[in-house]
C-alpha cells in the first residue's frame, strides 16, 4: 500500500519506565531534565522545588508528522496510570488540544491506564480511538503463586467519555497524515514465538494460553529520503516481524528508526535477544529507541551491538527525523 512519504516525525514520550534527568540531548534529540516540572514544597526555599518526570511501567508517545506545511498529532498508547502521561504532557506544553486521535497498540493496561486522565483533561469532546477488535479481550496472567487477571477495557465507558472507537484489524492509514497502523503483524521468524503459557485470555468456557496477542500492532512513517520509523507498544509480534511486516506493507527496505517496547526483558524471552540484535544488524537503522519492556540485558545488547544507533529511551524526551534538505 502507498504510504505517503513525509517531511519530519517527532517522536515525544510522554510515558516510559524509565527517566534520567541528566541525559545529554543531541542532534534530533531534545531532554527535559529537571527543568521540566515544578511543585510546591515549604521545605525548600521559595516553597519551591524541581520535580522533572513521571516513570512508570508503561508506553505513550505522541507523534507528529509534518508534510509541507500540514501537520497531524496523535497519541499512540497512554501508558499506566490515570494521571502519568497527562502530567509528563503538562510538564512539556503538550495541551492535546492539536491531537486528532488516540491509537492503541494492544488491550494490556499498561498502555491504555491514561486514557481516563485524557478524558478528564479534554472534557467530554470526540476523540477517534483507533483499535484492534481484540482490544475487549479479558486476560490474565497464571503463575504458581496465583492469578492476576488484568484490567479490562471498557467499550461503554469510553464512548461515554467522548472516545469514538474505530475498530480495525487490517493495515489503514490515518487519513492524508502519512501514519500507518499496521493492524495485525505476520507472524513469519522462528524465534519471536510471543507470550508464555502463563499468559492467558477468556474464550468464554474457560482461560486458555494466550501467545500471540493478536491485537498487537504498529506504527509507521515514511521519512522522505531517510526511510521507515516504525513505533512500536510492547512488540509483542515480535520487533523484527514487525519491521518486516511494515516493508512488505509499504515496499520500503530501509529502517530509519525503531521505537518502542521489544519486550525482550524476562528469562522468557532473552533467548530471543542474540537473533533480534543479527537481524536488526541486517536492517541497519540509524536509530535505535529501545524502551518500556526490552529489559536491561536486551539494553546492552543492542548498546554494545549498535554503538552509533542506540540511545536511551527516557521519560519526556524527544526525536526528530527530518527529510534531508536535497532530497
Amino acid at each position: 500500500m502507498h504510504l505517503a512519504q513525509v517531511d519530519e516525525v517527532a517522536v515525544t514520550v510522554l510515558v516510559d519506565n524509565f527517566y534520567d534527568a541528566l541525559l545529554e540531548a543531541g542532534p534530533g534529540l531534545k531532554r527535559p531534565g529537571f527543568a521540566a516540572g515544578a511543585a510546591y514544597s515549604r521545605q525548600f526555599e521559595g516553597g519551591r522545588t524541581q520535580v522533572g518526570m513521571v516513570a512508570e511501567h508503561g508506553f505513550s508517545v505522541l507523534v507528529s508528522v509534518r508534510r509541507g506545511g500540514e501537520r497531524s498529532t496523535i497519541v499512540f498508547d497512554t501508558g499506566l496510570s490515570p494521571d502519568a502521561m497527562v502530567t509528563n504532557a503538562g510538564r512539556l506544553g503538550v495541551d492535546f488540544e492539536d491531537v486528532q486521535a488516540v491509537v492503541l497498540s494492544h488491550g494490556h493496561f499498561d498502555h491504555a491506564g491514561g486514557l481516563e486522565g485524557l478524558a478528564r483533561r479534554r472534557g467530554r469532546r470526540p476523540m477517534p480511538m483507533v483499535i484492534h477488535p481484540l482490544v475487549w479481550t479479558r486476560r490474565r496472567l497464571s503463575v504458581p503463586s496465583g492469578a492476576f487477571e488484568m484490567p479490562t477495557l471498557s467499550r461503554k465507558a469510553l464512548q461515554e467519555e467522548g472516545f469514538e472507537i474505530v475498530e480495525r484489524r487490517f493495515p489503514s492509514l490515518m487519513a492524508e497524515s502519512g501514519i500507518l497502523i499496521t493492524g495485525e503483524v505476520d507472524r513469519t521468524t522462528e524465534f519471536e514465538l510471543g507470550m508464555p503459557p502463563a499468559h492467558q485470555h477468556w474464550v468464554g468456557t474457560g482461560w486458555e494460553h494466550d501467545p500471540l496477542v493478536l491485537d498487537d500492532q504498529a506504527l509507521v512513517v515514511n521519512v522522505r529520503g531517510r526511510g521507515l520509523v516504525v513505533i512500536t507498544g510492547c512488540g509483542h509480534a515480535g520487533v523484527v516481524n514487525i519491521v518486516r511486516h511494515a516493508m512488505r506493507l509499504t515496499g520500503q527496505d530501509h529502517l530509519a528508526a525503531l521505537v518502542g517496547g521489544f519486550h525482550l526483558g524476562g528469562r522468557a524471552f532473552e533467548a530471543n535477544i542474540a537473533p533480534t540484535v543479527e537481524s536488526l544488524a541486517e536492517m541497519g537503522a540509524e536509530l535505535l529507541v529501545p524502551g518500556h519492556c526490552t529489559g536491561w540485558r536486551a539494553q546492552h545488547a543492542l548498546a554494545a551491538a549498535f554503538p552509533d544507533a542506540w540511545v536511551q529511551s527516557s521519560a519526556g524526551s524527544e526525536f526528530v527525523l527530518q527529510a534531508p534538505a536535497d532530497s
